[in-house]
């Protein structure tokens, strides 16, 4: 179940090692001293890592590996576009990319790009905690993966043991997907009845 999380971790390590190498140096262990950095709290609740790399956090948040960030992906990395954020209002969502942007964004082309964002970071800039939580930008699995079944389930936890609140809203959801697929695979093995089509689309 934890497959997506596992992977994560995985290609986190891996990066700064690799593809990252020259920004090793600018690594940073949370702690007291960086419990106020939005993004290195994002990394250790959204993904289960501690070690904070810059490099390898704009990698990690490069969805549509461009080197850069696109104002889309700036909503996605805050999770504005996550059910959780479905009150925040557009304005504040626009506040959060706007803030990025000028932070970030030197030569005001509307990107992120990698090197501005590791200028920035070793310039001291930090992604600003809007107040909004740590970002939730998975899919559904994940999130309950991440946030509710490692934290209060283990791999011996039996189907009839997951009774929390959170347990049965994820499966109620599951269930509700399944009995949509099965609904719309009966409408596509439906042969067609003559009698149902319009008159003016019938073929003579």
């Amino acid at each position: 179940m934890a497959l997506r999380y596992l992977y994560t971790a995985f290609l986190f390590a891996l990066l700064p090692s690799t593809l990252l190498a020259h920004s090793g140096h600018d690594q940073v262990t949370l702690s007291s001293e960086t419990e106020s950095d939005w993004a290195t709290r994002h990394m250790a609740e959204e993904h289960h890592i501690s070690n904070f790399d810059p490099g390898a956090f704009f990698t990690l948040h490069d969805f549509d590996s461009s080197l850069s960030w696109s104002a889309d992906e700036i909503r996605r990395l805050y999770g504005l576009d996550d059910e959780s954020s479905k009150n925040v209002d557009e304005a504040k969502k626009a506040e959060v990319v706007r803030k990025t942007l000028e932070n970030f964004d030197r030569d005001g082309d509307g990107l992120v790009e990698r090197d501005e964002w590791l200028q920035g970071w070793r310039a001291g800039k930090r992604l600003e905690d809007f107040g909004l939580g740590p970002g939730h930008h998975g899919d559904d699995e994940y999130e309950y993966e991440i946030h509710h079944f490692e934290k209060f389930h283990d791999e011996n936890t039996r189907e009839e043991d997951l009774t929390h609140p959170e347990d049965i809203e994820h499966f109620r959801k599951h269930d509700e997907m399944e009995a949509a697929a099965e609904r719309q695979e009966k409408l596509d093995n439906m042969p067609i009845v003559e009698q149902n089509i319009p008159q003016k689309f019938r073929r003579y």
